[in-house]
């Protein structure tokens, strides 16, 4: 198997925009009452700082810190699903990122609908799709509901879905955001199963979680993060103990 590998360098994610402005039903209600114009409100936000990391084949690391930590973001830059601002990242192996579930699902088909187009958007072929099309059904235990419009789903059963197609291509680099925190224990017992075979298999876990117990289950290596910025990178029981120590003050 080729070397696989994340690499960031310098990587800075900041968001700039206006809020407000002409457009929308406050502008609106703003000329009809005050008889002002609503004027523009400029917002920038630094979501990741100097973000340096390194993650080898083999690997599998936990992101850790509060809400609005850049967790989320570190994930779909990782992804590419967002082009850094400064710095560069590398990375080289298949990656499947599996958070925002929603996406990629047509909301109207059926769950096997979406088991096909889902397959297709993460480079599986056609043929290789409806080879695996019972399998993916059968661990997602969805049922008579795989005939219904996935827009009746529940996040859980969402959740099934996305996780066990993603996970049946094999991919060499898979990112997760809280997925073992949803769907019922017996799902969440077959998913930490297939997760362990995955990572038997020498490829890279980036696994977002708040569950500390989760992060220690999957996880050798915990990063922390906190404002966009790094705070600590290293073992995660060390990490974990240090993040919990902040919480308590």
């Amino acid at each position: 198997m080729r070397d696989i590998y994340l690499r960031l360098r310098g990587v800075g994610m900041t968001f700039e925009g206006q809020i407000g402005g002409q457009d929308g039903l406050k502008a609106w209600l703003t000329r009809l009452f005050i008889k002002e114009p609503a004027t523009p409100q400029s917002y920038r936000v630094e979501a990741l700082k100097d973000i340096n990391l390194n993650i080898h084949q083999g690997e599998h690391v936990g992101l850790m810190g509060l809400n609005g930590a850049g967790k989320s973001t570190l994930l779909k830059v990782l992804a590419g699903i967002y082009p850094p601002t400064a710095g560069h990242v590398e990375r080289r192996g298949h990656v499947c990122p599996m958070f925002e579930f929603a996406t990629g699902f047509e909301m109207n088909q059926s769950g096997w609908d979406n088991i096909r187009i889902r397959g297709l958007l993460l480079g599986m072929s056609p043929a290789e799709i409806e080879s695996k099309l019972h399998e993916i059904a059968e661990f997602t235990e969805l049922g008579e509901f795989l005939s219904y419009p996935v827009r009746t789903y529940s996040s859980g059963m969402f959740i099934r879905l996305a996780f066990a197609v993603s996970t049946s291509i094999n991919p060499e680099i898979l990112l997760l955001d809280e997925v073992m925190g949803a769907g019922d224990i017996r799902f969440a017992e077959k998913a930490k199963k297939r997760m362990f075979e995955f990572m038997e298999q020498g490829k890279i876990l980036v696994f977002s979680s708040h569950n500390a117990d989760l992060l220690s289950t999957f996880c050798e290596r915990t990063i922390w993060l906190d404002k966009g910025k790094v705070i600590a990178d290293g073992p995660t029981t060390e990490v974990t103990a240090m993040y919990r120590s902040m919480a308590s003050q």
